[in-house]
């Protein structure tokens, strides 16, 4: 039987989306939302339905599997850290994650590091900086054409770069963290504290389009804290472009412009501010990752690739 194709998986803290594309075309685009928090057992039985699922609607096997995570794992596989659904805290992501593929190479790592390379390449630029702003805030570095600090060697942790010293506290403990403050939760509950009462997403959206106060304010908050830790980045490791993705992040009308407007403010004399664009893949970034790892682990048969490509200190928060 011919492969369905290369199957990339972005598995986020509230959806879990799927893209299987030839050498030619996308053939199936999909995707699901968790049910309510319970446990990784009940996570899991419902990601295997969902893979079942597509690979029934195709037809065949995949040749290979990419999976974009969150979470944060150490060297024995096992999750140590997973912000947005702590119940996963100890699994094995090998075992959890193999048996779903049987016929397929697999291979998984850091969200953000695998949105940065796919952003790289479709914007033709070898040094680049990617922030993903959705439930949490990921990203990722490439360099000369590869990921910094390297697929196996560890992530790109940018979300947790200390920008405020006395910030909210974030889920690893530490407090100012980029993820604490600029996430789309965080960012939610900074507009809730201006405005007074709860607000939601939409709220948001509509308010920011309106020009109301507590949502230029909130939002403005959040596009500083991404801008400060881009520039800490480029005094560091001199990316060229930086862009700004993420499910909450691209669905805001002029947020890469916003964040641009800060990184101008923070610039100094001798070192021209970073141009910042909108991601070009949207809140897909990651998951074109994970099918651009597929492609490589396909290209590149190593014997238990996936083991060492999980070998990274983490996979990122």
């Amino acid at each position: 039987m011919d492969s369905a194709g290369y199957l990339g998986v972005d598995i986020g803290g509230t959806k879990v989306a799927f893209r299987v594309e030839t050498e030619a075309e996308c053939v199936h685009e999909s995707a699901f939302a968790w049910d309510p928090r319970h446990s990784a057992a009940r996570d899991l039985r419902q990601l295997a339905d969902a893979v079942a699922e597509v690979r029934a609607r195709l037809g065949a096997p995949f040749r290979a599997v990419g999976v974009a995570m969150p979470a944060t794992a150490g060297p024995d596989e096992r999750v140590t850290a997973w912000p947005s659904r702590p119940e996963w805290t100890g699994t094995d992501l090998g075992a959890a994650l193999r048996p779903l593929f049987p016929e397929a190479a697999v291979a998984w790592a850091d969200d953000g590091d695998l949105g940065a390379l796919a952003e790289s390449r479709a914007a033709g630029c070898d040094d680049l900086l990617y922030l993903g702003v959705g439930t949490g805030v990921g990203g990722g570095l490439v360099l000369r054409g590869e990921p910094c600090p390297g697929i196996g060697r560890g992530s790109f942790e940018v979300g947790h770069v200390v920008v405020e010293l006395s910030g909210p506290r974030c889920g690893c403990g530490r407090r100012g963290c980029l993820q604490a403050v600029a996430s789309g939760p965080a960012t939610l509950r900074r507009a809730h504290r201006l405005r007074g009462s709860a607000v939601t997403f939409a709220d948001l959206l509509t308010a920011w389009g309106d020009g109301r106060p507590w949502a230029v304010t909130a939002l403005r908050g959040t596009c500083r804290a991404l801008a400060a830790a881009a520039v800490g980045v480029q005094e560091l490791l001199r990316p060229r472009l930086v862009r700004v993705g993420g499910g909450f992040a691209s669905g805001i009308p002029g947020f890469a412009g916003l964040v641009a407007d800060h990184v101008t403010e923070l610039a100094r004399p001798g070192l021209p501010p970073l141009p910042v664009e909108q991601a070009a893949l949207g809140g897909l970034s990651s998951l074109h990752g994970a099918v651009s790892l597929a492609r490589l682990i396909a290209a590149r048969p190593v014997p238990d690739f996936a083991q060492r490509e999980k070998s990274a200190e983490s996979l990122s928060g």
